[in-house]
């Protein structure tokens, strides 16, 4: 009997916009640990979706793979942001049976429409045919894989850089481009106001960029782990946003258990038994 695929991220996105007044944005969590064990926690919690990170992340094909399979029985759609455009790195991750990916700093249209190639199959893109050696068609058991392989696929990009907020009209109207990902770390840093995420020049053009790719019809999401600007961003019209990592999540929480339970010496470090 030949295997169904899950909806993509495109999917859930276009689902919820269904929905009218009752749609809402998708909220997720960055997933940076490179632990299947972490990911499947994280699956599990009731958030819509979950970025598993190659770009800043411990991860590999071997660790991306893991985590796909722990995740794959939870209602959550992962996506995974490769770290870079490369047509090879795309082939793979596909391969493994990701089904949404995110392609960081891309700051033109020509690099939005080099994307869309990388994920499509000849004779409209320049992805390499390996489906039956692959997870990703489940080993050929997944019917019309090939000719079918578009609607199995969703592509989105990540502008974070002052060029890609420019360029991001362009960006969006690119055929198969299905969202736009703004990423403020980055384009704080591209702005002369590195870690400065919440100044109000790098806000600007956050909201600058979500006009741009709401007008090309396109849903456009963001990070922002401090709630208060989440919401903002929600507010500005944001279809989906990080709200989270679970690196972060464990590292401010181990941080209050120490501050209850271990003294602070008097520089200001907790001392050690």
């Amino acid at each position: 009997m030949p295997l169904r695929l899950t909806p993509t991220f495109r999917h859930a996105l276009a689902e919820q916009q269904d929905r009218g007044a009752n749609a809402r944005p998708l909220a997720g969590i960055w997933v940076c640990s490179g632990s299947p064990l972490v990911a499947e926690i994280c699956a599990g919690a009731g958030l819509d979706w979950m970025l598993i990170d190659m770009e800043h992340s411990p991860n590999g094909l071997e660790s991306v793979l893991g985590q796909l399979q722990a995740v794959a029985s939870y209602p959550v759609t992962p996506v995974v942001r490769v770290p870079i455009g490369d047509v090879v790195t795309i082939k793979q991750v596909l391969d493994l049976g990701a089904q949404n990916l995110l392609v960081p700093m891309i700051s033109s249209a020509e690099e939005a429409r080099a994307a869309v190639e990388a994920v499509r199959y000849p004779p409209r893109g320049r992805r390499g045919v390996g489906s039956a050696l692959a997870r990703s068609a489940r080993w050929n058991r997944v019917d019309r894989y090939l000719a079918d392989a578009d609607e199995h696929v969703s592509l989105f990009v990540q502008i974070e850089t002052a060029e890609g907020v420019d360029a991001a009209a362009e960006i969006a109207a690119v055929d198969g481009v299905d969202g736009v990902f703004v990423g403020p770390s980055d384009l704080s840093a591209s702005m002369g106001l590195l870690g400065q995420q919440s100044h109000p020049d790098v806000v600007a053009a956050v909201h600058r960029a979500f006009e741009a790719v709401r007008a090309a019809g396109k849903p456009v999401g963001v990070n922002a782990f401090d709630q208060a600007v989440a919401r903002s961003y929600l507010e500005a019209g944001a279809s989906f946003v990080l709200v989270g990592a679970d690196v972060a999540l464990l590292a401010r929480a181990s941080e209050a258990l120490a501050a209850a339970f271990v003294p602070a010496t008097d520089d200001g470090a907790r001392a050690s038994y």
